[in-house]
């Protein structure tokens, strides 16, 4: 559970069904079996992985498709990974990265 990595790479750019969505974030952000696959098991998930001494950085690509096929997607997750990054009162700000790639665009979640 929880293997560091320098960077965990989520990949939406091939998606094409909803139910396809969290076994990615649980494959990539190696997350446990018992992951709910939902939001809240999200949230619960990320707390535990910023509660060891390594960073931990996330980039999100194929964000635009990930937008496309599932609208309030992208802005719920980055929502949820902002709310982390500012965590018992910014705890963890220099900790946590965040990059989206939209398309050729790139954006670092602050």
């Amino acid at each position: 559970m929880y293997t560091y990595k320098e960077k965990y790479t989520l990949d939406f750019s091939n998606i094409t069904h909803w139910d396809e969505f969290h076994p990615i974030i649980k494959k990539e952000l190696d997350f446990p079996d018992y992951y709910g696959e939902n939001w809240s098991a999200f949230w619960d998930c990320l707390t535990d992985m910023v509660d060891v001494d390594e960073p931990l950085n996330i980039e999100i690509i194929g964000a635009e498709v990930l937008e496309q096929k599932f609208a309030g997607t992208l802005g719920k997750m980055v929502e949820i990974l902002k709310r982390l990054k500012h965590w018992h009162s910014d705890k963890y700000c220099n900790y946590v990265k965040v990059k989206i790639i939209y398309g050729k665009a790139r954006y670092e979640i602050q």
